[in-house]
């Protein structure tokens, strides 16, 4: 069957309603469209007000939610090959700067150290002996120098001596010769003395031998002959004298040659005496000229360099093994906590293994990528604000503290060809780094802010 509207007739035709019937059509009463308008009113000045003022904000800041929380954590990692003694935290145990994290075995680092040590003590000692030679090398040097000079001056005092020595011998000689010469004169003079000597002996003989045989005939009185007689006694007087004179002047001839052979030889021996003295001379002048060389001191100079290199080497190597042995106590080098653990006791764990992941307590700053066509107007030090997903309804606020030199895309494994002419244009997002300033109402220290969390940032650009 086919219904029938009020107010209708089969066939469409329309009819009056009935006198007292509802209009079911009819609108709401005058008050209520007054109700409904100045809501409308409300509804149309309210959301103008915030649209006018979503928009002023949005022509004014660049916003991404394509934003995180980041930090820069640190890779706690061994620098030697060695075996864990002891862990001393755990995964999200807080951690202070300098804290002992693990200990490594330490026997052979502890070895290397006391060996290295001991090497520097006895090089150590060796390069003080070196230098303590150089100084005793220098005083000797200075002590032999002046003994040399002083023999030097002895030696050639020695010669001068000697040459006068030599000169007073040759004149001697000479003094000596003249000796021999009138020595000569007076043998030569005595020996002629004797023949005259002899005759008149021979002469007085004769008349002493006459004048007896005189007197014996009585021919001449006894006077005579005691005058004969003393005439032949004085005759033969003179005779022994010169003979004697002889003897005497040959004598004195002898002494005189051998004076002046003595004196031959004492000139020869002063001549001799200046050669020797003359050697002595180079000998010490020798001396003299090797205990001055400068190469003694400068070997002994270069040896104590060379010490002194050699403690240079072992104080770096007990400086490795220190160091090495401060390796065996891994620390931390943050405020922070343990955000991962990789490492157990009794692990050998090799140079470079992560043993722990770091994240620091502060200093943490938000990564946020912005599409390039978002940061023609941005730049450092422009303000931001920042709405954390943990604290819905807590302003944060900080500022931009650097850009990307590059897109995300330059510093990935497969970096795009774009002159490959297959290029396809895609925005590009570059990340911006922004630093926490403050929090609208509270202290920034109260929010925990741990890298990963999920940001919307809002730069303020104009």
């Amino acid at each position: 069957m086919a219904s029938t509207i009020p107010g209708t007739v089969a066939g469409g035709r329309s009819v009056p309603p009935e006198a007292g019937s509802a209009d079911v059509r009819s609108g709401p009463s005058p008050a209520v469209r007054g109700i409904l308008i100045a809501a409308g009113v409300v509804a149309a000045i309210v959301v103008l007000v915030f649209g006018i003022k979503f928009l002023l904000y949005a022509s004014t800041h660049e916003t991404t939610d394509d934003a995180a929380i980041d930090a820069d954590v640190v890779q706690v990692t061994s620098k030697i090959s060695e075996r864990v003694n002891h862990i001393y935290v755990d995964t999200n145990d807080a951690v202070k700067k300098g804290q002992v994290l693990v200990t490594l075995d330490d026997e052979s680092e502890r070895d290397a150290y006391n060996q290295a040590s001991a090497a520097l003590q006895a090089q150590q000692a060796q390069a003080r002996a070196a230098q303590e030679n150089v100084q005793l090398t220098r005083a000797t040097q200075t002590a032999q120098n002046q003994q040399n000079s002083g023999s030097i001056a002895q030696y050639q005092a020695g010669i001068s001596n000697a040459d006068e020595q030599a000169q007073s011998a040759d004149q001697q000689i000479a003094v000596a010769a003249a000796g021999v010469d009138s020595a000569n004169a007076q043998l030569k003079a005595t020996q002629d003395a004797v023949p005259g000597a002899l005759q008149n002996l021979k002469k007085t003989s004769a008349d002493l031998e006459r004048t007896q045989a005189l007197v014996s005939s009585g021919d001449e009185p006894r006077a005579q002959l005691d005058a004969a007689r003393a005439l032949y006694e004085g005759a033969r007087s003179q005779y022994t004298a010169a003979q004697a004179n002889v003897g005497a002047a040959q004598a004195a001839l002898a002494e005189a040659q051998r004076k002046l052979a003595a004196q031959r030889y004492a000139t020869l021996g002063s001549q001799s005496l200046v050669g020797v003295q003359q050697g002595q001379l180079v000998n010490a002048q020798g001396h003299l000229a090797e205990s001055a060389a400068p190469e003694r001191v400068a070997a002994q100079e270069a040896q104590a360099q060379a010490a002194e290199a050699q403690v240079n080497s072992l104080r770096a190597e007990l400086a490795t093994a220190a160091t090495n042995l401060g390796y065996t106590r891994i620390v931390s080098s943050i405020n922070g906590y343990v955000g991962q653990k990789n490492v157990e006791t009794g692990q050998t764990v090799a140079p470079g293994e992560s043993l722990l992941t770091l994240v620091p307590a502060s200093h943490v700053y938000i990564t946020a990528n912005y599409k390039e066509t978002q940061i023609g107007h941005m730049r450092v030090g422009q303000e931001v604000d920042i709405s954390v997903d943990a604290y819905k309804g807590v302003d944060f606020v900080g500022h931009v503290e650097d850009l990307s030199p590059a897109s995300q895309n330059t510093f990935s494994l497969v970096p795009a060809q774009n002159a490959t002419g297959n290029f396809v244009k895609v925005t590009q997002r570059l990340p911006v780094r922004i630093l926490f300033d403050r929090v609208e109402h509270g202290n920034l220290n109260d929010y925990a802010l741990r890298p990963g969390m999920s940001v919307e940032t809002s730069v303020k650009v104009k």
